[in-house]
C-alpha cells in the first residue's frame, strides 16, 4: 500500500502542483486511512470495499473528530481512490458512494479597526526583531495573504515602486496583490534597516522575512509571535495569522471594496468563499440606504 501512496502523493505534488502543506495533510491523512486497513488485515488496493471506508469514518466519529476533519479526510480518500482507479490499480471506485458529513460552520474571528491598531503597534523598539514584527504584521493586515504565502514571500515578490507584491498561491497560482503606503514605508525600512542584521553576514537567503538563524521564518515561528503582540496588545488569545486575512476582507467589504475585487486579492476562486465575509456589510443595508437614497425618508420642511 505504501507504494502506492507514495506513487499518488509524487503525483499531486508533479502533476498537480500542490503546495507542501497540502502534500502534508493528504500524507497524514492517508497514512492514518492505511494503518486502518492493516489493522483489518488489508494489505491490497484490490481488497478495499465501501463498507471499509465507512467503518473508518464511523471509527472517527466515534473519536469525537470534527466534522471538518471527516470532511478532510474524505477527500483525501476519494482523490486517492480516483488515482487508483484511473490507473486501473482498483477495478471499483468504493469511495463513490459515500456522504459528506454537514460542516458546521464556525464564525470567523475579525478584530475590530481599533483592536488591528492596537495589535500592529504592539511591536517596540528598533531592534532587527522589533522591525521585522512590525513589517510582517503591517503585511498581514494590507495584504490579507495566508500565513504559508507570507512565508512563501522572497525579497524579489516586492514591487515597492509599483505597490505592489507578487504571490504564489496554492496550486502554484500566482496573483499581484496591492498594498498602500503606510505597510510599504514599513516593509522598506525593515528590508534596508533590519532584515540585513537578521541574515548573518554573506549567507544567501532569497527569504523575504527571517528568524534569528538568518532562515526563512516558519509557521510555528509566525504564529508564536503574533501571539506574542496580541498578549501584549491586551486582545483575546485565539488571534491568528488567518485572523488578519479575516479581518482585512470584512474592513474592506464595510468600506464599500466590491467582492470581485476582494475574492482576486485573496485568491479565492469560488466567490462563494470570499461571500461569508459580507454578513456583517448587509447588517448596514438599510443604514446605507437611508442615508443615499433621495427618497428614503422624509425631509422635514422648515416653516
Amino acid at each position: 500500500m505504501k507504494t502506492h501512496l507514495d506513487a499518488f502523493l509524487s503525483y499531486l505534488e508533479h502533476d498537480r502542483g500542490l503546495a507542501r502543506n497540502s502534500l502534508d495533510s493528504y500524507r497524514g491523512d492517508l497514512a492514518d486511512f492505511l494503518q486502518f486497513l492493516e489493522e483489518l488485515g488489508i494489505a491490497e488496493p484490490r481488497d478495499i470495499h465501501s463498507r471499509h471506508l465507512s467503518a473508518y469514518l464511523l471509527k472517527l466519529r466515534g473519536m469525537s473528530r470534527s466534522s471538518s476533519t471527516l470532511s478532510r479526510r474524505l477527500v483525501s480518500i476519494r482523490s486517492f481512490c480516483h488515482y487508483l482507479h484511473q490507473n486501473r490499480i482498483l477495478t471499483d471506485n468504493p469511495a463513490l458512494t459515500l456522504k459528506s458529513p454537514r460542516l458546521e460552520r464556525k464564525p470567523y474571528s475579525v478584530l475590530s479597526e481599533q483592536e488591528v491598531e492596537r495589535l500592529l503597534d504592539a511591536p517596540g523598539g528598533d531592534s532587527p526583531a522589533g522591525l521585522r514584527d512590525k513589517a510582517m504584521l503591517e503585511l498581514l493586515y494590507a495584504s490579507g495573504l495566508r500565513v504559508s504565502e507570507l512565508l512563501a514571500l522572497d525579497t524579489d515578490h516586492i514591487h515597492a515602486e509599483l505597490g505592489l507584491l507578487r504571490c504564489v498561491g496554492p496550486g502554484g497560482n500566482e496573483r499581484m496583490v496591492p498594498i498602500g503606503s503606510f505597510c510599504l514605508d514599513w516593509m522598506v525600512k525593515y528590508m534596508r534597516e533590519s532584515r540585513p542584521s537578521l541574515l548573518r553576514g554573506e549567507k544567501a537567503e532569497p527569504a523575504l522575512f527571517l528568524n534569528h538563524l538568518g532562515s526563512r521564518m516558519t509557521r510555528q515561528g509566525c504564529w508564536k509571535l503574533i501571539k506574542k503582540h496580541a498578549a501584549a496588545a491586551g486582545l483575546q488569545d485565539d488571534i491568528t495569522p488567518h485572523t488578519l486575512r479575516h479581518s482585512f476582507a470584512s474592513h474592506l467589504l464595510e468600506r464599500g471594496a466590491d467582492l470581485r475585487s476582494v475574492q482576486e486579492m485573496m485568491g479565492h476562486k469560488d466567490p462563494a468563499t470570499t461571500q461569508i465575509y459580507q454578513p456583517p456589510v448587509k447588517a448596514r443595508l438599510k443604514e446605507v440606504y437611508e442615508h443615499a437614497h433621495p427618497r428614503a425618508r422624509k425631509i422635514r420642511m422648515e416653516d
